[in-house]
């Protein structure tokens, strides 16, 4: 299954550059080429494998309320962080973005950095996550991140008891 998602990390990441590239310019107040409005449908490439295998292969035996604690246990502590960030980011910048979005933009001249500025948040957000979960996805198939009893079940992050057989569960929380 892992190979299969190899592809959309690398996705993933290009996405995130080319969408950060496109918030540090709008920043600058550089116009953006209307070509980086692509990068919405790029979302929908990366992010439905993502949500896919987030909803299918690592939460089905877990609680909820765990889920980005769950999706991101094979990720390296950095890329938890940056998903965590830009996706604090994306609401903070969206926050901004209503009270500075042009009221009537114009397509002369292309998108105005205001509004690629706004988009690129919300690009980042999406594409940090996809990235992270994907590539968490295939750490905890690489290496076996699952959390099992004694008698080799798989037990959710918060069972002390197996809920499959009653054993006790001993091993820590990943």
């Amino acid at each position: 299954m892992e190979i299969i998602l190899y592809p959309f990390v690398v996705l993933s990441a290009l996405g995130l550059i080319l969408s950060l590239a496109a918030h540090i310019g709008a920043l600058l107040g550089l116009n953006v080429p209307g070509p980086a409005m692509l990068l919405h449908v790029g979302i929908f490439i990366v992010w439905i494998p993502a949500v896919i295998t987030s909803n299918f292969s690592l939460t089905k035996k877990y609680n909820r309320k765990d889920f980005w604690k769950v999706v991101l246990r094979g990720a390296p502590k950095w890329m938890q962080y940056m998903t965590y960030g830009f996706l604090y980011y994306a609401v903070i910048n969206f926050a901004i973005f209503i009270f500075v979005a042009p009221s009537n933009p114009s397509n002369i001249g292309g998108t105005p950095p205001s509004v690629v500025r706004g988009f690129s948040g919300h690009w980042m957000a999406f594409y940090s996550a996809a990235l992270a979960i994907l590539y968490s996805a295939i750490q905890i198939k690489k290496k076996g991140l699952t959390r099992r009893c004694p008698n080799g079940h798989e037990v959710s992050l918060e069972a002390s008891f197996c809920e499959e057989c009653g054993q006790l569960v001993l091993d820590k929380v990943q």
